[in-house]
């Protein structure tokens, strides 16, 4: 078990005051229609849904850097949206959570990412997702790299957060993550299937169960299995360390040339697991960034991913209330 001494936790917290992290990937918009059903359409037998309230939240990359920035940190989203509603909408956002829009291009040839979901008498009914998945094109990813050359410098560390939908592609990775290594800047990365194997030479990877099995080809059930795929993680990528989440088996934190290490979930009653994986890569990173060991910071990490689950819906963790219950728990 990880026991962070409490003079250790208060020069943590603040250190994380003002770290700036940078946060490259797929950025979305989520949307979120509610109303009453009280007919079915003439038109096809399908319910009509009379919306009372819409709202809309960030969603993707973008939800990771509103986590940073509740974390008490500075987000720079690096990415693209559309010349579109839903980009409008996505900007209008930004501006009021007063994030930084440098890193954020417009691309003519493709939609802003929205993920559109209509939910009746507290029954989600349909999603629709608006989305380009294609690569970007070379321009586009030559503006995001330079953007990143030239800020790097202030940056204390970077979040890969990739979603297959097109930002995060293999030559931009590539040169992100060597950019990284030579100016020695922590980076992590949350990745999805397609790329997976892309992301090699960082400070973190943190997959999730589903995603390791779906490329090691392997079902991670029991401890034994849990070891193998982290350790198959850890040779296969070349990464200092593999963060394996486990849903409510908590993580298992593989280091190089170092004894694993398990943590249980924090979770005392999971209302809502959505965002938890953004939680996770922000706090630790943070932590990271702020001078934590891995151990430390994975400790952290699965904290904050348990508080927020224990919330319903999307919502990032303030940095007062993650310390507090640590800090609690610790009286």
């Amino acid at each position: 078990m990880i026991d962070i001494p409490v003079k250790r936790l208060n020069e943590l917290k603040k250190k994380f005051a003002g770290l700036k992290i940078a946060v490259i990937g797929d950025m979305m918009l989520d949307c979120y229609f509610w109303g009453d059903v009280k007919r079915i359409s003439p038109e096809a037998p399908v319910p009509v849904v009379e919306v009372g309230n819409e709202f809309y939240r960030f969603g993707g990359a973008a939800n990771v850097a509103l986590n940073i920035l509740k974390l008490g940190c500075v987000p720079v989203p690096i990415g693209v949206i559309g010349r579109d509603n839903y980009g409008s909408i996505f900007s209008s956002l930004i501006e009021e959570t007063g994030i930084s829009n440098s890193g954020l291009f417009v691309d003519e040839s493709r939609p802003t990412t929205a993920k559109t979901r209509v939910i009746a008498d507290n029954q989600h009914v349909v999603r629709i997702d608006k989305e380009s998945k294609e690569y970007l094109l070379k321009e586009v990813q030559a503006k995001l790299y330079n953007f990143i050359e030239e800020k790097s410098d202030d940056f204390d560390g970077i979040i890969l957060q990739d979603y297959n939908k097109g930002v995060l592609t293999p030559t931009l990775i590539e040169k992100v993550i060597s950019l990284a290594n030579k100016k020695k800047i922590l980076i992590t990365v949350d990745p999805k299937f397609n790329n997976f194997f892309n992301y090699k030479n960082v400070s973190v990877f943190k997959p999730n169960r589903k995603e390791a099995e779906d490329v090691l080809g392997m079902k991670i059930k029991t401890d034994e299995d849990i070891t193998e795929a982290g350790k198959k993680l850890l040779d296969k990528l070349n990464a200092k360390n593999v963060l394996l989440t486990l849903g409510e088996g908590g993580i298992a934190v593989f280091e190089k040339g170092k004894p694993e290490k398990r943590m249980p979930t924090k979770a005392r009653k999971a209302a809502d697991v959505s965002g938890a994986g953004d939680t996770v890569i922000s706090t630790l990173t943070a932590a990271l960034a702020a001078g934590a060991n891995i151990l430390e910071a994975s400790y952290l990490a699965n904290y904050a991913g348990g508080l927020v689950c224990e919330e319903v819906g999307i919502v990032p963790i303030e940095v007062d209330k993650l310390f507090d219950a640590v800090l609690r728990e610790k009286q």
